[in-house]
């Protein structure tokens, strides 16, 4: 059973010969690939090459076109930081919604316009004509909250909750057009799953998120699923306040950070929930040996009961001893059928 067909029938409710892995790498892989992280996030066929070598050399099931969250932000105009070997950032201080009219002229980006988006969608098609069938493909989007603070800056979308709620609204409704057929572009070029990052969530209380962030959550997750897409929820943080909202979005996997519990999103979300990650990139999985990875690993697939992928709770570092990740194919065949 290769990577592709393992995934899929996880998520399909098939039997598995092994538990699949599909951890997060961005930094880790270009490290590993020797390529400053500037060009990996630049040149897809850069990130291709990387993701295809990490994904051999550690056994993951999947590749991912994963890179950071500015892609969407710059091609709308967006001000970004860029940087030789770190991730680009979004400059919060010249956000580009910091005046609300920004929004009545604003026109979504085309995905297949050329820009950061484009190459995004030309990553996902090299990995269908690479590894297309044999390695579940994964795109990626923001979601509507994360590229909300994106194009509006965190600080100031947060008490837009408060404020102006109308204009949230609104900043979402274009997030959710943009994101749709970003989405569907990768999904025509070759990825199997399209990610979901929506980060700025976590830091909502329940009651905003069912009201606001939920909705638009729920519109993406159908919409990608309506292409024939599946999904990968990620939000970063602690995200028990809003567990059962998560797991009624009906997305394929859900990805928990560190400070979540497995067994208590099991008992929000459901068994037949796909979860992922839990185990903590930086305290356990980069500073402690291999012999505690694997023990965290182990009660991460226990607590889950079931219908469980492994991943770090978020992207696992650059600087992670290689050690530690072979521990997560490792586990995987301990209990292979």
């Amino acid at each position: 059973m290769n990577g592709f067909e393992r995934v899929s029938n996880l998520l399909d409710g098939k039997p598995v010969d092994r538990t699949p892995v599909m951890p997060i790498t961005m930094m880790f892989a270009a490290d590993y690939a020797g390529i400053p992280y500037g060009h990996y996030v630049s040149d897809y066929r850069l990130l291709v090459e990387a993701q295809l070598r990490v994904a051999e050399a550690f056994g993951f099931d999947q590749v991912s076109c994963i890179s950071d969250p500015c892609r969407e932000a710059a091609d709308c105009g967006g001000a970004i930081a860029y940087y030789d070997n770190q991730p680009p950032a979004i400059m919060e201080d010249q956000a580009l919604l910091a005046e609300k009219k920004t929004l009545l002229g604003l026109k979504p980006p085309d995905p297949l316009g050329g820009g950061r988006m484009h190459d995004r969608v030309k990553g996902a098609a090299l990995f269908r004509e690479k590894v297309g069938g044999s390695l579940f493909i994964e795109g990626w989007v923001e979601g509507p909250c994360a590229q909300g603070a994106d194009l509006r800056g965190i600080n100031t979308l947060m008490l837009d909750f408060l404020e102006d709620p109308a204009f949230v609204e609104d900043v979402f409704a274009f997030a959710l057009d943009m994101e749709l057929e970003f989405a569907r572009a990768q999904i025509e070029a070759g990825a199997d799953v399209i990610g979901v990052g929506d980060a700025a969530a976590s830091l909502v209380g329940p009651a905003l998120y069912e009201a606001y962030i939920w909705p638009y959550e729920k519109r993406l997750v159908d919409g990608i699923k309506a292409m024939g897409g599946r999904v990968r929820l990620h939000i970063c943080g602690d995200t028990r306040h809003i567990f059962e909202g998560m797991g009624r979005l009906g997305c394929d996997i859900v990805d928990l950070d560190w400070m979540n519990p497995l067994d208590a999103a099991r008992k929000a979300m459901g068994s037949d929930q796909v979860l992922s990650g839990n185990v903590d990139p930086v305290a356990l999985l980069r500073n402690q040996n291999r012999e505690a990875v694997e023990q965290a690993l182990r009660r991460c697939e226990a607590e889950a009961a079931g219908n469980y992928i492994f991943a770090a709770g978020c992207e696992i570092t650059r600087d992670t001893a290689h050690e530690n990740v072979h521990a997560f194919l490792a586990c995987s065949q301990e209990n292979c059928a």
